[in-house]
């Protein structure tokens, strides 16, 4: 009995392996950093005063968003990675993410830079320039440790929402816990996958946290 009760248990070791890396690997996806500013610009859309705006104005503003800060950062770092014949582990070692970070860095710069050339409301260049020092951060940190960028991202929307509520006034308790919930739940996955430590997850999220805040206060 005690002989097929262990054989049960070692056959479903590799089961629920198996279940926590494609949930690690679906959750890391779902919140790549590159995806919080342009989700950042439809929340202020939503819950702000900019929600009276003209809808064809937000596409407008959603569309640069994605160009910037999704669409050409991926397709640079995915040319870099080609170019050096390297696979997506590679991009995990820190010497090697430099030029990501810069060329990630300058096509926030530039959407920065458009965005003052429109006179957006200033509550969008905000989350782009927010967002840009996370990165400026996380490059910085890079020369000398390895951080989490996934982390960092997360801790970048936390620490934005955070500022936010100090400058609107408004009670951001629960999405402030929602946030730092799913921090938990993403640095723990990177964990399991293993392409971050216990402290590279931490301090990304710290980094992340504290940047967007001061810079937002500051503004």
């Amino acid at each position: 009995m005690s002989t097929q009760t262990a054989d049960i248990t070692a056959s479903s070791q590799p089961r629920s392996r198996g279940l926590a890396l494609s949930l690690s690997k679906t959750l890391s996806v779902v919140c790549t950093p590159f995806y919080l500013p342009l989700l950042s610009m439809a929340a202020i859309f939503t819950f702000t005063h900019l929600y009276y705006l003209p809808l064809s104005y937000k596409l407008q503003i959603a569309l640069l968003t994605y160009l910037f800060t999704i669409f050409l950062p991926t397709l640079f770092i995915r040319a870099y990675r080609c170019y050096n014949g390297w696979s997506l582990f590679h991009l995990t070692m820190r010497e090697k993410r430099m030029v990501p970070y810069i060329t990630t860095i300058a096509s926030y710069l530039a959407l920065y830079y458009i965005m003052r050339a429109m006179h957006t409301p200033s509550f969008m260049s905000y989350i782009i320039v927010s967002a840009l020092f996370v990165q400026i951060g996380c490059a910085l940190c890079n020369l000398m440790i390895k951080i989490s960028i996934h982390t960092a991202g997360i801790g970048g929307l936390t620490g934005g929402v955070a500022a936010f509520s100090f400058i609107l006034g408004f009670n951001a308790t629960w999405w402030i816990i929602l946030l730092i919930l799913l921090a938990g739940a993403l640095g723990t996955a990177r964990m399991i996958l293993r392409v971050n430590t216990f402290a590279e997850v931490n301090l990304g999220f710290i980094v992340g946290l504290v940047t967007p805040f001061i810079v937002l206060m500051l503004i």
